[in-house]
């Protein structure tokens, strides 16, 4: 099998960091997946990344379509393999979209509180505990 080489330049660079900036509008959500920032990569129109979701363990793909103005998610496995690809993905449901296919199970909440004891809200088991958060 002859592998091709893509070559990614400075346009595909402009469009990862543009993804990224999205993503990173809602960092808990994006944090949550179990993003691996040292396998962040620019690919040929987007942007690369392996998680480690309770839903998708392995690479996620984000790419642009320009012309269209709209993005493409594609779940690998490990080995590169497509898992599933969801196409014509509008700006507001991106990081959504993401979080369905990689994080978000039926019953959220209780499976972080099932991995997650200390998250555990202790007048309801099945629940989050409501977190305070204090910005200086």
């Amino acid at each position: 099998m002859i592998m091709a080489k893509v070559i990614i330049d400075e346009h595909d660079v402009e469009i990862a960091r543009y993804i990224l900036d999205i993503l990173s509008t809602q960092p808990n959500v994006f944090m949550s997946w179990g993003v691996n920032p040292e396998t962040m990569r620019p690919c040929k129109c987007g942007i690369q990344f392996h998680v480690q979701g309770f839903k998708h363990t392995g690479l996620v793909r984000i790419t642009l379509n320009e012309g269209a103005d709209l993005f493409e998610v594609t779940l690998l496995s490990d080995s590169g393999e497509a898992v599933k690809t969801m196409d014509s993905v509008f700006l507001d449901t991106l990081i959504s979209t993401v979080d369905e296919a990689v994080e978000k199970t039926d019953d959220y909440d209780k499976t972080l509180c099932d991995t997650y004891p200390f998250l555990t809200d202790p007048h309801n088991p099945d629940k989050v505990k409501p977190v305070e958060i204090v910005i200086l």
